[in-house]
């Protein structure tokens, strides 16, 4: 009877698992799936493993819960079926608020960030990160998607400065290891430079591993240089495949103004006077009346203070003034300041990843629980002190 019941006991398994191993282990199912391309399969079991955590409330699962909210949505992104989760993760980012998952949060955030911008909805991903709750970055992998992001919506907005900066500062704090993410980074932050106006330095296309995927932009930047617009036309169809899988392309059509621009600096610079049919032959214009697409240019180039120049519109010229010191103007003290910028928001940037967090898990005293922690010690020594005297 008791060698039965022994083994009936040894026999007979746990009803109920920790929760934490439980979770663990749709984690490591659903990695399995995904590695072995079972798409649909991973899909119904990242479904099952949300279901289960919005029934669960404990704050030792919440760094896994992360991780199945980023392989939920990744599942459903490789079937092509990523707006049908939308609503979930607005609800799940909802109860990750209520129970103070910062960590979750911060995920969620940037999961419903990339669903929005896969769609093209940049007006609706600027209302929800305007509006999310703030709070301080736990992870760097998640802050760095969050600042890729960002710059994406910054740039469709035009709002380029701010989008470089974004841009820039993601593929600075980004592991070395996350190669892929880094060359994202670095494209949209090359086109963003582009279209104000810089020209980025030659080291960022020759980074090591990053030559081959930053060629295209190369090429076109090359063009953007010299401002020759038949090249850029010439570079944009090429690489069109490759911009279009960026989804770069419209930005690189915002382009074409841009080295107009430049090549009609360069017109201004080596000719004192030319013929507005010289200047649409040199910007090589291809249209009905290139004579009047140019004077068009020219006229709003002047009005932009991109050229310094006059026109002559009885003669049909574009009069070029006399290069005067540059160093007599307020370009030199923009061009210093901005370096001084960018010198202090990297020292402010390194300032703040020495400090430590504070103590939050110990409680700060008050001053009236230290006079009654003092009061209770001086009672305890007196006490202590009365009990040896008796003992005497």
């Amino acid at each position: 009877m008791e060698v039965d019941a022994a083994t009936s006991a040894i026999q007979t398994p746990a009803k109920h698992l920790l929760p934490e191993l439980e979770i663990y282990c749709y984690l490591l199912v659903l990695l399995f799936l995904i590695d072995q391309k079972k798409y649909n399969e991973a899909k119904a079991c990242s479904s099952a493993s949300i279901v289960w955590l919005k029934n669960t409330n404990r704050r030792t699962v919440d760094v896994i819960a992360s991780r199945l909210y980023f392989y939920y949505s990744y599942s459903y992104e490789l079937t092509g079926d990523l707006a049908e989760i939308r609503g979930n993760l607005l609800a799940l980012h909802r109860f990750a608020t209520l129970r103070h998952d910062e960590l979750g949060q911060e995920t969620l955030l940037n999961l419903l960030l990339r669903n929005y911008l896969h769609y093209n909805l940049y007006d609706q991903a600027e209302k929800l990160r305007s509006k999310a709750p703030r709070f301080e970055a736990h992870s760097n992998q998640q802050f760095c998607r969050y600042l890729f992001y960002l710059g994406k919506i910054r740039t469709i907005q035009l709002e380029y400065t701010d989008a470089k900066e974004s841009l820039l500062q993601a593929a600075r704090k980004a592991p070395v290891a996350a190669r892929g993410f880094r060359i994202q980074c670095n494209k949209w932050a090359v086109i963003v430079r582009l279209l104000l106006g810089e020209i980025p330095e030659r080291t960022v296309f020759m980074q090591k591993g990053m030559e081959k995927a930053l060629r295209p932009y190369f090429e076109l930047t090359n063009a953007v240089r010299i401002g020759d617009l038949e090249l850029f036309r010439n570079i944009a169809d090429k690489f069109a495949t490759t911009f279009n899988a960026d989804r770069t392309h419209n930005l690189i059509v915002r382009l074409r103004h841009n080295v107009i621009r430049t090549g009609l600096r360069n017109i201004s610079i080596s000719y004192s006077r030319i013929s507005l049919a010289d200047v649409a032959k040199k910007l090589r214009l291809n249209s009905a009346n290139p004579v009047a697409d140019a004077e068009s240019i020219v006229s709003k180039a002047i009005r932009d203070g991109a050229i310094d120049a006059t026109l002559d519109h009885a003669n049909g010229w574009m009069v070029s003034k006399e290069t005067g010191d540059i160093y007599s103007t307020n370009e030199p003290q923009s061009a210093f300041n901005s370096r001084i910028a960018f010198c202090l928001n990297m020292h402010n940037e390194a300032v703040r990843a020495l400090r430590f967090p504070p103590n939050t898990h110990k409680e700060k005293e008050s001053a009236e629980k230290r006079r009654e922690r003092q009061q209770q010690e001086q009672e305890l020594a007196k006490h202590i002190a009365e009990e040896d005297d008796d003992d005497f």
